[in-house]
């Protein structure tokens, strides 16, 4: 592993709180991703079911946690299945993990071979009532036209084992998931550290003419010296016009002098993530109009990230957030009080400027899981980050931190990050 071993209590932790949900005398299911294929005999980086991941620590192919709290022998309780090396396997790819490191990672005593996975569930399936099986349940899902481990894992179930019920374990780990316990934030914050870091370089070596892919290489070298993961997304570099395109990431223009550049980003460790946004002149100097949105930007993460605290409703502190850019669009001369007094309310005239929301849970995924019908809890982590998009003007700006939700309120977890205009011109032209 690249990235320094997380303490297997959150694991045994995490399978306690999953345990606790189950209905009685069923089993649980949790299968690894595919290893997916590029072209010839490439593969692409392996990364690893979340779910899974986030119940026993196992970051390898070719694994399935078995969990049958009720069973009558305690062995049943919890098995780990896991992929042999072989003398093919150690020569070609290397060593895969032995029983023995896959307890200390996991936490789990029982560890098992994946080839015995049929058999030894056989033993255990006709005690069981019922089936807990993953599936990747999300609202931006991108598996749904692709057949996964999960999918043949379930067919294969439904085949050998018809007359069981089954229930879905991703409407548990939704629930348990959007809290996180202390190990998980120590990874979401070194994740964070290294972004900081990561964007100080871009800054240094910013300059008219550099091409934006130039940049994102600067950050890649940032990343893998400290032993990230992978960034969390392929990240945004775009400058000038390119950032009024929400999700723009080809990276492949100029950065022209008098252009401001806005760079969405996120580093990937140890499979927690952070996600932060910058925006920067080209030149290291803002021009007055770019400081007057860059400031209106900043005003509303500033005003709007106090929002988010324990009992708030999401749909609230959203409506909030747009009344925030609202007025500041106002003041930017882009819209007139009289048109928004006037305005048809399913039709706001901001959306025309700021037409995304503003948090979303991050940890295991960057857009994590969890119910945006479930009020703001101490624990969760969100992302807060407002912008105002002005095409005609060639002027698109985002601004975006991590939050901690505290009983108290919420801690910056990327407060490390410069943000200040006066910062930002700085830490440029030093």
């Amino acid at each position: 592993m690249r990235y320094e071993s997380i303490p297997n209590t959150l694991f045994i932790k995490n399978r306690a709180q999953f345990t606790a949900q189950m209905k009685p005398n069923t089993i649980a299911i949790l299968t690894s991703n595919d290893v997916k294929h590029n072209n010839a005999d490439d593969v692409m980086a392996f990364a690893q079911n979340n779910d899974l991941f986030y119940l026993s620590g196992i970051d390898q192919e070719e694994t399935i946690l078995v969990l049958y709290p009720d069973a009558y022998k305690e062995e049943n309780r919890a098995i780990l299945f896991v992929k042999e090396t072989n003398e093919h396997i150690k020569i070609w790819d290397g060593e895969k993990l032995t029983k023995e490191q896959a307890t200390a990672v996991s936490g789990i005593d029982r560890v098992e071979w994946i080839n015995d996975f049929e058999m030894t569930l056989q033993y255990m399936a006709f005690e069981a009532d019922g089936f807990y099986l993953g599936h990747n349940e999300h609202l931006k899902r991108v598996t749904k036209d692709q057949e996964t481990q999960q999918d043949r894992m379930i067919a294969w179930c439904r085949q050998k084992y018809p007359l069981h019920d089954y229930y879905r374990a991703a409407k548990i780990t939704r629930d348990i998931r959007p809290v996180k316990h202390d190990e998980e934030v120590a990874q979401i914050k070194k994740a964070a550290a290294i972004s900081v870091e990561g964007f100080k370089r871009v800054l240094n070596v910013c300059k008219p003419g550099i091409k934006e892919y130039e940049l994102e290489a600067e950050l890649s070298y940032v990343f893998t010296k400290a032993g990230a993961t992978r960034h969390a997304f392929k990240p945004i570099v775009a400058s000038g016009k390119n950032a009024c395109a929400l999700h723009y990431n080809t990276n492949d223009d100029y950065c022209n002098d008098g252009d401001m550049i806005l760079l969405d980003f996120g580093v990937c460790y140890a499979n927690y993530n952070s996600d932060t946004t910058r925006c920067f002149p080209v030149n290291g100097k803002f021009s007055e109009r770019q400081k007057q949105v860059y400031n209106a930007v900043l005003h509303c993460l500033k005003e709007g990230s106090k929002l988010l605290k324990p009992g708030v409703a999401h749909a609230d502190y959203e409506k909030s957030m747009a009344q925030l850019v609202e007025a500041q669009l106002i003041q930017l001369g882009l819209l007139s009080a009289d048109e928004v007094a006037n305005q048809d309310p399913k039709k706001p005239l901001y959306k025309k400027y700021f037409m995304h929301g503003t948090a979303h849970h991050i940890g295991l995924d960057v857009h994590d899981v969890g119910l945006y019908s479930r009020d703001i809890e101490a624990g969760m982590v969100f992302t807060c980050e407002p912008g105002i998009y002005i095409p005609e003007e060639g002027i698109g700006c985002r601004l975006e931190n991590d939050y901690l939700i505290t009983a108290d309120g919420n801690i910056n977890l990327t407060a490390a990050m410069p943000i200040e205009i006066e910062d930002i011109e700085a830490l440029m032209n030093s």
